[in-house]
């Protein structure tokens, strides 16, 4: 029995040991090398085409994997030689083949030297075992670097393992709905094998709208299929097998394009029609929401009793379209027979379409409120904060615990809409107001105001004040807050845009607030920022634009980026430097406590 004992103790110990050595290596090694994009709205072709850049880390790691004495031009000579994936001689730069070799895997030794990597698919079998070796320091065949077709091979594997590997984590901050023709292209990417193991989603209020849409809210249907419509994304939807005849018929009816004097948006005719039909459904629809919740507070948004008067009374000055038709005095916010129709053939639609249900599944299975990663808090726009700097209360909540809050509702949504389940009815009614109500996460100004900038002529009535979180940023006060509050160090979102050509930074003068909105959308400043983070420095990075992007693709260069460095480190930042690492150190503290206790309990 003793014998016995004895045996299952050694068991056990050898079973603690081996996890113990395994949070030891991993709170000893590098953090993850980890890039962060917000905003994309659609641009699925200029996303791939930057992201195949790997947005300009590849100088970055050559300067971090080797020596301090190597020259600017040495580095741009090996980067371009990775880039182009073959060797190729540089009167300027004295290095053969062999030298080439020996800073690759230099460069590769490097990167792997965090545990994350696994180099099962990184290294192509026909070199395998002789690039595992040169990482190893082990002796390998002469001919490898005598004989150019070898060696000049070899360094084409060497940089094909070296861009698979520059990248352990992208942060995508959501927004991939909207504005730009392909957001299926960009969920088709960061959902692909290459991908989606490294992908950490975080909501934005653009994703908000269609997973509120998709859950049967259909004042959200209104305004998705509105904003597409304004954008006529026509091939978006034919992709998506989404038919739109129903409702088009309707518009083209009910709003003939020479009857519509508002700023409709659209060019094409048909868009301009389904675009005003749907503005006119989707009013409706919200009021009937707010009145069912006035604990949302947004009876501004009220407008139809106020336009069904002014057109009954013709006090129209103010207006810049007075043709509704389908709007009556007495009950302004009933639908009509025909609208009703039409809403109910969008919502069958949205709920049960299963091209936009696989897009849709990856928000829900994949996405987050907020993403704590590297001692960062990951957020789309912002906390609730007031003028005072407080935290703001919403529906009993605030700050962490409703932010969690949010996240649990939209955990029960996309259970029930990926199951085909009826909805609650405050569920439903959540998502809108995350999509545009004042105290929510993902917007932050005080109203929405989209009937007044569709209809009304005072352009005073068209501002969307910004709220508190931009100016609450800049004091130290709300900084520690929000540090205290989610255990972190920095504060990364996107939402708004920041325009680098004014000489406006990403970063707060000391690294706490971080925006990664550049305007990427043909909407905004065309732009666009990344964020990244290796064990040596955070630097943000200003993405070129679509002209400069093509005009160094016909020259063969590679496309400008401009860089903005926010912290360096002296020595490479480990996990145990982390907010992930603390809670690693406790699980390795209690592991270590246990095989003493047992040790003890042996002797």
């Amino acid at each position: 029995m003793k014998e016995e004992r004895f045996r299952l103790q050694a068991g056990e110990l050898d079973k603690l040991a081996q996890q113990l050595l395994q949070l030891e290596n991993e709170l000893n090694s590098n953090i993850p090398v980890t890039l962060w994009i917000s905003d994309l709205h659609g641009e699925g072709d200029r996303f791939m085409a930057i992201l195949r850049g790997r947005f300009g880390m590849l100088y970055q790691t050559c300067r971090e994997a080797l020596p301090k004495t190597f020259s600017v031009d040495k580095i741009q000579y090996l980067t371009q030689v990775i880039r182009k994936k073959e060797y190729f001689a540089e009167d300027t730069i004295l290095m053969d083949t062999q030298d080439v070799i020996f800073c690759l895997v230099e460069i590769l030794k490097y990167r792997l030297s965090n545990i994350r990597h696994r180099t099962k698919g990184i290294f192509p079998p026909e070199f395998r075992n002789t690039i595992k070796r040169l990482i190893s320091g082990l002796p390998v065949p002469d001919q490898v670097f005598e004989e150019p077709v070898l060696s000049e091979r070899l360094i084409s594997h060497l940089a094909h393992s070296i861009r698979q590997v520059l990248l352990d984590r992208i942060l995508v901050l959501g927004d991939v709905f909207d504005r730009g023709p392909q957001p299926d292209k960009i969920i088709r990417i960061l959902s692909s094998p290459a991908y989606r193991d490294m992908v950490d989603y975080v909501f934005g209020n653009h994703d908000i709208l269609w997973m509120g849409a998709v859950s049967g809210n259909q004042s959200l249907i209104a305004e998705a299929m509105r904003i597409t419509s304004r954008y006529d994304h026509f091939e978006l939807m034919g992709r998506l097998s989404f038919d739109s005849s129903r409702l088009a018929a309707f518009a083209e009816k009910t709003y003939p394009v020479a009857k519509i004097t508002g700023k409709i948006k659209a060019k094409t005719d048909r868009g301009r029609s389904m675009e005003k039909a749907l503005a006119v459904i989707q009013f409706k629809l919200e009021e009937q929401t707010i009145r069912d919740f006035p604990e949302y507070e947004m009876e501004s948004r009220l407008w139809l009793d106020r336009l069904a008067k002014m057109l009954k009374t013709g006090d129209t000055a103010g207006l810049n379209d007075s043709h509704f038709p389908t709007i009556d005095f007495e009950h302004p916010s009933k639908l009509t027979e025909e609208e009703q129709v039409v809403i109910d053939d969008l919502t069958h639609q949205f709920t049960t379409n299963t091209k936009i249900k696989r897009l849709l599944r990856y928000f829900f299975k994949k996405g987050k409120t907020y993403h704590i990663h590297n001692n960062s808090l990951n957020i789309h726009a912002l906390v609730p904060s007031t003028i005072d700097g407080d935290f703001e209360e919403f529906l009993g909540r605030s700050g962490r615990e409703l932010l969690d809050f949010v996240q649990e509702t939209i955990e029960r949504v996309g259970k029930k809409y990926l199951a085909g389940e009826v909805q609650e009815k405050r569920d439903q009614a959540l998502f809108f107001y995350l999509w545009c109500g004042p105290k929510s996460p993902f917007f932050g100004k005080h109203a929405m105001k989209t009937f007044e900038r569709y209809f009304l002529l005072d352009t005073e009535s068209h501002a969307e004040r910004t709220l508190y979180w931009k100016k609450n940023m800049q004091t130290d006060a709300f900084k520690l807050k929000m540090q205290e509050e989610f255990g972190i160090q920095r504060v990364v979102f996107g939402h708004t845009p920041v325009d680098y050509t004014k000489g406006n930074s990403m970063a707060s003068s000391d690294g706490v607030a971080v925006n990664v909105d550049g305007g990427f959308a043909a909407a905004y400043y065309n732009r666009g920022h990344a964020l990244v983070h290796t064990p040596y420095q955070l630097f943000g990075i200003i993405l070129p634009t679509p002209e400069e992007m093509q005009a160094a693709a016909q020259n063969l260069e590679s496309a400008p980026l401009d860089i903005e460095l926010i912290d360096e480190f002296r020595q490479p930042m480990k996990i145990k430097d982390t907010a992930k690492g603390a809670l690693l150190k406790k699980q390795s503290d209690a592991l270590l406590q246990r095989i003493r206790e047992l040790t003890a309990t042996g002797e």
